[in-house]
């Protein structure tokens, strides 16, 4: 086991997340899945090669929902390759139709700082190079509430020392999670761990951190997100 890592949990599925399409996809959707995700391929082995100019640092965001967040990171941060992670389809075709406008063929040029991995990203982070990441953001994600799940939560202690091979020293793991029982999960699971260090911890969103639409039905129907920066050491 790595210095500083977490004891060492019994192994977990390569699943974190329940099903991969909600409603059934229109022909447009199909289309920018068939036409526009291998074009955002990429081999993890080298991961760098799979964007058209060299990124000075490699971001990757697990379960990236419906895409505001991942794109409003690489607006923001040109200089950044940001790998997103997603499984749903739904989802993925709603980042998808943001890059891709209607009335656009799917073949359309796309953004050159952004890569797409549509399977468990946990497969991505045992793939990639060694401190080959410099920040990695969990924005709210799927808490799986009830016990018997806890073993598909992303934060657990197996996924530690994969995140310590994966991402450089220095390097920030962003967390956000509106749902109790997972902020409290992760204040266990972090509190027994060695390998990241506690930056911040905020109750309202940062500056820096841009909004997604999970963060704005939690604040709707009232539950108080909060918002971590851990720094691996």
């Amino acid at each position: 086991m790595p210095a500083g890592a977490a004891p060492e949990a019994p192994a977990v599925p390569d699943r974190l997340y329940g099903r991969r399409r909600g409603h059934p996809l229109r022909q447009r959707q199909q289309l920018l899945l068939d036409q526009a995700v291998p074009r955002l391929g990429f081999d993890p082995a080298d991961p760098w090669a799979g964007f058209p100019v060299r990124p000075q640092e490699l971001w990757l965001e697990v379960g990236f929902g419906g895409g505001e967040h991942a794109l409003a990171q690489i607006e923001a941060h040109p200089q950044a390759g940001l790998i997103a992670a997603e499984v749903f389809e739904n989802g993925i075709c709603s980042l998808l139709t943001r890059i891709v406008p209607d009335g656009e063929e799917a073949t359309s040029a796309l953004p050159p700082n952004l890569r797409l991995w549509t399977e468990d990203a946990r497969r991505l982070l045992r793939a990639l190079p060694e401190s080959s990441l410099s920040r990695l953001f969990l924005m709210f994600p799927d808490p799986w509430p009830k016990a018997r799940h806890a073993k598909r939560r992303f934060v657990h202690p197996s996924i530690l020392p994969v995140l310590q091979r994966a991402i450089r020293p220095g390097g920030e793991w962003r967390i956000a999670t509106d749902d109790p029982t997972y902020q409290a999960w992760v204040a266990e699971v972090m509190a027994a761990q060695d390998i990241f260090e506690r930056v911040s911890l905020d109750h309202s969103r940062p500056e820096g951190w841009p909004p997604t639409r999970y963060e704005a039905k939690a604040l709707r129907e009232g539950r108080s997100p909060m918002y971590w920066i851990w720094r691996r050491k």
